[in-house]
């Protein structure tokens, strides 16, 4: 050990050396610095300095220590714990230990540690070198750590440069997300998506750090308005979504009720028609709560499904009536399709009225075959309504009355023809003569027209 003057006081023997120091004989190095995104490289080259004490200093054979520097040798110490060659390795290796705080700090400053604190140990390096009790290049020691002031410098410059980027760019993250959370609160309409979206942003914000306290502040205040802006706005929608269910379910407890009411009827178009407008009520009803809901239109569909399959029963057991009035209808057809006029008209028109009333009581047939079986029954009734038709045209009475005036009119001028001629009035009696063939031209067109019908 040397005292604060370094001499020797006892024989130190073989001290360890620190894991970054150089071996003897060696040159000291420092680290090379591993360069990060926005970080620079220390710019200037490191002037490597030798651990090999001979060349920088050396020791007495009365065991004072010197050391070379470029303003001259200067009286380190004094060694008396044994021969100069061990006096020169002791002081050789504090100067090693002292190398190795050096690229320490170079270490430090390459990987981006605080640069302030960094300058501070080496300013501090530097200003005990001009007394510090080692042999070695202490001129070389001295450049490296000006070189780490000066560049710490320049890092300190660049860490704030990259500390205020980053702060702007957590600032207007921070800001996009208040400009989302304020639009979501504003315009959403998608409850969970939107409600989710409002606890992520929350969760990013929390990991975004490095904002002004102010601004931070500010901007999280803007946040937490937005969210409870949504958070109220969510609320009122759910509460009125709330009333409108129990508005809906007291409408939709009305239409069971009328359902079941109706569930029983026989008028089976009307009451079909009523259900229809119940089930357009129904759905604009809107939604009840979903248990009640699902309990309601059970209920109703079960009153609706009693209904319709009384009526599709009903329906079914008329086709099958009305397919067995079809088949009589047909038989009716084939049984009475004889009526001829012309084999007397008056019996004609008997079987006529017999088919008529029969199929009135038979009933309704399957609407597909109504105008088949309409129309062969209208068929027969042309047939014999022409005949009746024919046979009055040719037995009109007024036609007929017409012609037997005709006919007196021919009888009245004959008889005063006659009496002119008695009485010697020829001229009187052509005149009379005349008349009675006129008339009796036209009677005998009233009649022929009477005939030839």
């Amino acid at each position: 050990m040397t005292d604060s003057n370094g001499t020797a006081k006892a024989s130190p023997g073989a001290m360890p050396r620190s894991s970054g120091a150089p071996k003897p004989g060696g040159s000291i190095q420092p680290p090379k610095p591993h360069a990060t995104p926005g970080q620079t490289q220390h710019p200037h080259p490191v002037v490597p300095t030798t651990s090999d004490p001979s060349a920088w200093g050396r020791v007495d054979d009365d065991g004072t220590a010197w050391v070379k520097t470029a303003d001259g040798e200067r009286q380190v110490g004094s060694w008396q714990a044994g021969d100069a060659a061990e006096g020169l390795a002791h002081f050789g290796r504090r100067f090693d230990d002292l190398a190795t705080e050096v690229a320490l700090l170079e270490a430090r400053l390459a990987a981006g540690a605080d640069a302030r604190k960094t300058k501070a140990a080496a300013v501090a390096l530097a200003e005990s070198l001009p007394t510090a009790a080692v042999i070695g290049d202490i001129d070389g020691l001295a450049k490296r750590l000006a070189a780490i002031a000066e560049h710490s410098e320049e890092a300190a410059a660049h860490a704030k440069e990259e500390k205020d980027k980053a702060r702007h760019e957590h600032t207007e993250r921070k800001e996009t997300l208040c400009a989302e959370a304020e639009k979501i609160a504003a315009e959403s309409t998608q409850w969970k998506a939107a409600g989710d979206r409002l606890r992520e942003i929350l969760d990013e914000w929390k990991s975004i750090r490095g904002v002004d306290r102010k601004v931070d502040d500010a901007l999280w205040k803007r946040y937490s308005k937005a969210r409870e802006a949504f958070n109220r706005r969510r609320g009122a929608h759910f509460a009125e979504l709330d009333r409108e269910r129990a508005s809906a379910k007291t409408r939709k407890e009305e239409l069971c009720v009328r359902a079941e009411e109706l569930s029983g009827s026989t008028d089976w178009v009307g009451t079909a028609g009523i259900f229809r407008d119940l089930l357009a009520e129904w759905k604009a009803a809107g939604r009840a709560p979903r248990e009640a809901d699902e309990a309601l239109w059970r209920r109703f569909k079960s009153a609706q499904d009693v209904f319709f399959a009384a009526r599709n029963a009903a329906v079914t057991e008329r086709d099958a009536e009305f397919d067995t009035n079809a088949s009589a209808k047909e038989e009716l057809l084939q049984a009475y399709e004889h009526i001829d006029p012309a084999n007397g008209l008056e019996a004609a028109r008997a079987s006529l009225r017999e088919l008529q009333d029969k199929w009135d009581a038979i009933g309704k047939v399957p609407r597909e075959r109504m105008q088949e079986l309409e129309g062969k029954l209208r068929a027969i009734e042309k047939r014999v309504r022409d005949a009746v038709d024919a046979q009055w045209r040719r037995t009109d009475p007024e036609a007929m009355a017409r012609a037997a005036q005709f006919r007196e009119r021919v009888a009245q001028f004959e008889e005063q023809a006659a009496k002119a001629q008695a009485a010697g009035k020829a001229r009187d009696a052509e005149k009379a003569l005349e008349q009675a063939k006129q008339w009796r031209e036209w009677a005998e067109a009233a009649e022929g027209a009477v005939t030839n019908r």
